[in-house]
């Protein structure tokens, strides 16, 4: 049986955790993204087991990895792939400047 292997920028798409893998690669080249607490790169191979935080200015994501979807994986199927264990919405005010 072959192991699945996925970059963190196709890995965050697939499970949903970013809607774009544009946007998760800039978040990467922005040090946004850490894999087990150490910045990752966009190309960076995500194994089962190691926990993704995602700090964006509007939210923070903290997801373990499961498994490695082969493909995109569906909205009700996205658990088999990632357990989010914390995420926070950051309120309006804290994030918007004029």
């Amino acid at each position: 049986m072959s192991r699945a292997v996925a970059r963190l920028d196709l890995f965050i798409k697939r499970t949903g955790l970013l809607k774009q893998r544009s946007q998760a690669k800039q978040a990467c080249d922005q040090d946004c993204v850490c894999v087990d607490g150490v910045p990752a790169k966009a190309s960076r191979e995500v194994n089962p087991g190691e926990v993704i935080a995602i700090a964006l200015p509007d939210r923070r994501i903290e997801a373990e990895v499961l498994e490695i979807p082969a493909r995109q994986a569906a909205r009700n199927q996205r658990h088999r792939y990632v357990r989010i264990l914390r995420q926070e919405v950051a309120a309006e005010d804290e994030y918007l400047t004029f």
